[in-house]
C-alpha cells in the first residue's frame, strides 16, 4: 500500500534521516583505547568525509542556481567564523568527558554540521513535493549519506574520552533540523526550494572552514604531511564511492 503524503509522513521521514546519524558511532565501539595518533589519523579521515560532503553540497547547488550557492558559501564561512571567536571568549559548557578545549571543538563541529543539517532537511521536506517516490528515494540516500557524518563526529568526540553512545547522540542531535525543516519545506516547497543553493553554499562553507581550520592542524599534531595527505584523500574517495553506490 502505498505511503500518503502528509506532513506526518515527511517528518517521520526525516526523523528517520537524523536518527541514521548515530549509526556511524558505532564503528568507534571496537576500539576502547585510543592514542594521540589516533586522534591526529581521526581528524584526518573525518577533514576527507567532510571535504567530500562539502563537494558534493557545492556541485547539487551549482546545478540549481551558482551564484546563490557561492553566496552561500561565503556567508557560511562568515558565519562560521564569528562564531568561532564567539565561542572562544566564552567558557565552554560542563561536559564531563571534554576538556574545556575539548569541549569547545565539539561544539564548532556540531554547531557546523547541524547547519549543513539544514540544508538536507530543505531537500527532504521539497523532495516530497515531487511526488511520493521522489521522496522516499531522497530520503533512503540522504539517511544514508547520513551514517559517515555521523562518523566524523564520532572521530572528534570518542578519542577524547566521550563514551560511544553519547557521541552517536551528539551526532544525532546535529541532524535534529532535518524533520524541523521538512516541513516547512514540504508545505512552501517553492519558497524553499528557490533558496536551497544557498543552504546548500552556506554548510559547505562552513564545512571546508572547519577542515582547514581545526581538522587538519589536529592531524599535523602526530602524523607526517605525507601521511595526512593518503588518510585525507582516501577518505575523501571513500565517501564519494559511497556516494556513487548509492
Amino acid at each position: 500500500m502505498a505511503l500518503e503524503v502528509t506532513l506526518f509522513a515527511v517528518f517521520i521521514a526525516a526523523l528517520i534521516t537524523a536518527l541514521t546519524t548515530g549509526l556511524g558511532a558505532l564503528p568507534l565501539a571496537l576500539s576502547k583505547n585510543v592514542g594521540q595518533k589516533w586522534l591526529s589519523a581521526g581528524a584526518a579521515i573525518a577533514a576527507g568525509l567532510m571535504l567530500a560532503a562539502s563537494h558534493t553540497l557545492i556541485e547539487e547547488g551549482m546545478a540549481k542556481q551558482e551564484w546563490l550557492t557561492l553566496a552561500g558559501i561565503a556567508t557560511g564561512l562568515i558565519l562560521v567564523y564569528l562564531a568561532y571567536q564567539g565561542i572562544e571568549k566564552q567558557n565552554a559548557p560542563d561536559i564531563g568527558e571534554l576538556n574545556d578545549a575539548d569541549a569547545k571543538k565539539m561544539l564548532m563541529i556540531v554547531g557546523v554540521m547541524t547547519a549543513h543539517s539544514f540544508a538536507e532537511g530543505i531537500g527532504v521536506g521539497v523532495s516530497y513535493g515531487g511526488g511520493q517516490d521522489l521522496g522516499l528515494l531522497i530520503t533512503a540516500t540522504i539517511a544514508i549519506h547520513n551514517i559517515p557524518e555521523g562518523l566524523a563526529i564520532a572521530l572528534i568526540l570518542v578519542p577524547r574520552g566521550m563514551s560511544v553512545l553519547r557521541a552517536a547522540g551528539w551526532s544525532i542531535f546535529s541532524s535534529l533540523p532535518q524533520p524541523l525543516v521538512a516541513v516547512p519545506a514540504y508545505m512552501f516547497v517553492n519558497t524553499f526550494q528557490s533558496i536551497l543553493p544557498f543552504g546548500l553554499g552556506l554548510a559547505a562553507g562552513a564545512m571546508i572552514w572547519m577542515v582547514f581550520a581545526e581538522l587538519l592542524p589536529d592531524a599535523n599534531k602526530e602524523l607526517q604531511p605525507a601521511t595526512i595527505g593518503v588518510i585525507v584523500v582516501f577518505a575523501f574517495l571513500s565517501m564519494m564511492i559511497f556516494q556513487v553506490s548509492i
